[in-house]
């Protein structure tokens, strides 16, 4: 059975969502996401950084669009694990965890990986929204699409736009 590995925040969870909304209540400003490609998260979201460490950012995220029934899926026909960088931002260890158990309440505890660097991380399939952690990967790489990577090309990437998308090709 092949391994999936499926990254959490801006994957199965909407970071960018949860970002303007925190933007809006802090400062009044309304950022649309369709003027954000190409940019770095951290050039998008200037109060971004101070948003990922409040307690609750990681707990209340947005599911994606079709993640629920599409990790269902993935979940039958493969060996999954969600990989997620978590040590970054001390409160996310606890409220990812919950959020998935919340979410994707069919996923176990043995099936969640929460890590600093994604290097050490083998499988068969990669789908993850940063290039940093597709590079170092030695399987099929599945780039989910969202706007700071959305202006790059790289032939070792599949890029995937929806999770419906994903289901069709796994």
């Amino acid at each position: 059975m092949k391994k999936v590995i499926v990254d959490m925040d801006g994957v199965m969870a909407d970071v960018y969502h949860q970002l303007v909304q925190f933007e809006k209540r802090d400062t009044g400003r309304e950022i649309e996401i369709s003027d954000l490609a190409g940019k770095p998260e951290i050039e998008s979201f200037p109060n971004g950084k101070k948003h990922v460490n409040e307690v609750g950012f990681f707990r209340t995220l947005p599911v994606m669009k079709g993640s629920r029934e599409a990790m269902e899926y993935l979940n039958n026909k493969y060996e999954l694990y969600i990989v997620s960088a978590g040590m970054e931002f001390p409160n996310s260890l606890r409220e990812k965890y919950d959020w998935l158990a919340e979410h994707f309440p069919f996923i176990t505890w043995e099936q969640i990986v929460l890590c600093g660097s994604k290097k050490v991380v083998s499988g068969d399939i990669m789908i993850d929204d940063y290039p940093k952690n597709l590079d170092h990967f030695s399987g099929q790489r599945l780039i989910f699409t969202q706007p700071h990577n959305e202006l790059i090309e790289n032939d070792t990437y599949e890029r995937v736009h929806s999770w419906e998308e994903i289901m069709s090709i796994l």
